[in-house]
């Protein structure tokens, strides 16, 4: 049985408006999925999972899902009726958000954290990176740009991508290193509030040095909104000053150190 034309032409009059109004529809969809998930974390988890890392998983299967049904390359922004997403996931709107989160920071506070932040910051990159070189490089990638690019994504799922694209890694090295630095970001955001307690992580400077050794900023901030919300703006302070000093080793130091080591 065919729908009335008066609906249909209510349906596709409502899809014209969510579709010229795309990034207000991207807000839209976004809000409505935290809403969900935040009910889910509340009522299935207990509050153990945050709602963040739901959502972070939510939204990678729904990327998949609009990638296969429309045959494009941007995830659920392929869809007409979604492409809003496309400028609300760009890097304009995440270095705002970003630059609004660290306003919630109390200078002093940052000012404590003094040389243990700084270490934090080096060793965090650091060792994630040396850990994620070793294992590409145990799995068959032996030359430099390889294991750089891999061992970049396990510092963060943007350092990755960054540091391959300086050093003219292919395209399925940079998905991988994505890839590397994604399950990173959600196993920050699960496992933070299970050892928040037996760490001490609960003052502005132990969030300073977590966020630091951390790195992935979505990861430390929606692990610390789980722990204590209150802590949020000083992890995420130093876990961006992280994806800045990762950005900038990443293909210059790291990459030669690397070389030098491997050759070629």
């Amino acid at each position: 049985m065919s729908k009335p034309s008066g609906v249909i032409a209510m349906h596709e009059r409502l899809v014209d408006v969510f579709t010229s109004n795309g990034l207000i529809t991207a807000f839209a969809a976004v809000g409505l999925l935290m809403l969900v998930c935040n009910l889910i974390s509340k009522h299935l988890t207990r509050g153990r999972i945050h709602g963040s890392a739901i959502a972070i998983a939510a939204g990678l299967v729904l990327s998949y899902i609009g990638g296969v049904s429309t045959g494009g390359e941007d995830g659920l922004a392929d869809v007409a009726l979604f492409s809003g997403l496309g400028l609300m996931g760009g890097s304009m709107l995440r270095d705002f958000a970003i630059v609004a989160t660290a306003f919630g920071v109390d200078v002093e506070e940052l000012r404590k954290a003094g040389l243990n932040g700084v270490i934090a910051l080096f060793v965090g990159i650091i060792m994630p990176f040396a850990l994620g070189g070793a294992i590409a490089y145990a799995f068959g990638y032996t030359d430099a740009v390889s294991v750089t690019t891999i061992g970049a994504g396990a510092a963060t799922y943007i350092v990755g991508p960054v540091t391959g694209s300086a050093i003219g890694a292919g395209s399925d090295l940079i998905a991988l290193s994505i890839a590397i630095g994604l399950v990173k970001s959600i196993s920050v955001m699960i496992v933070t509030p299970m050892v928040a307690r037996a760490i001490s992580l609960n003052n502005p400077s132990a969030a300073l040095v977590f966020g630091g050794m951390m790195g992935t900023t979505s990861g430390v901030a929606g692990g610390l909104a789980a722990t204590d919300a209150r802590l949020v703006p000083y992890g995420a302070m130093t876990a961006t000053f992280y994806t800045g000093l990762g950005c900038l080793l990443g293909p210059s130091v790291l990459y030669l150190v690397v070389r030098a080591l491997l050759g070629g």
